[in-house]
């Protein structure tokens, strides 16, 4: 009898991790009940400050190219309506609802009243360090709709 085998790595695959904002929602609640607002910021800040060290060099090198090529990738990967509107010192990104947040919702997992500093807290943390600032100008916290600003700082 002839034995086949199949080989396979992790990138073969699709990337999926959607229960993962699940469990990230019920962190942030746990932190935000336990030991206040700043802590659940301070955590996402040191994580972003740490995981995305190398696209905050890549935004420090190569300016907003950098940012919104991660960003597309990133909201393409989790299936996100998000449009881009660019201008030289200006990235305008547009989310019609977050794929996270449409996930918990709509298996009933909670989402945390914080949940929205995954975006807003991890954005100023990817900036820190570099030429340009970062702002959730609009979010709505059922659907997790946004409008994120990152732009040029002011001299």
């Amino acid at each position: 009898m002839t034995k086949l085998v199949m080989r396979r790595r992790a990138a073969d695959n699709r990337y999926l991790h959607k229960d993962f904002h699940g469990a990230l929602s019920c962190g942030i609640g746990y932190l935000q009940e336990h030991f206040g607002e700043d802590a659940v910021r301070q955590y996402l800040r040191r994580f972003a400050l740490t995981y995305y060290a190398p696209l905050r060099e890549q935004l420090r090198a190569r300016g907003l190219d950098a940012l919104e090529a991660h960003l597309r990738e990133l909201y393409e990967i989790e299936g996100a309506n998000a449009v881009f509107e660019r201008h030289e010192d200006e990235l305008v990104v547009r989310v019609a609802a977050c794929p996270a947040v449409r996930h918990m919702r709509e298996r009933g997992f909670p989402v945390a009243p914080l949940f929205h500093e995954t975006t807003a807290t991890v954005n100023r943390a990817l900036c820190e360090g570099t030429p340009f600032e970062a702002e959730l100008v609009v979010y709505d916290r059922t659907t997790g709709r946004s409008v994120q600003r990152f732009r040029r700082r002011s001299a």
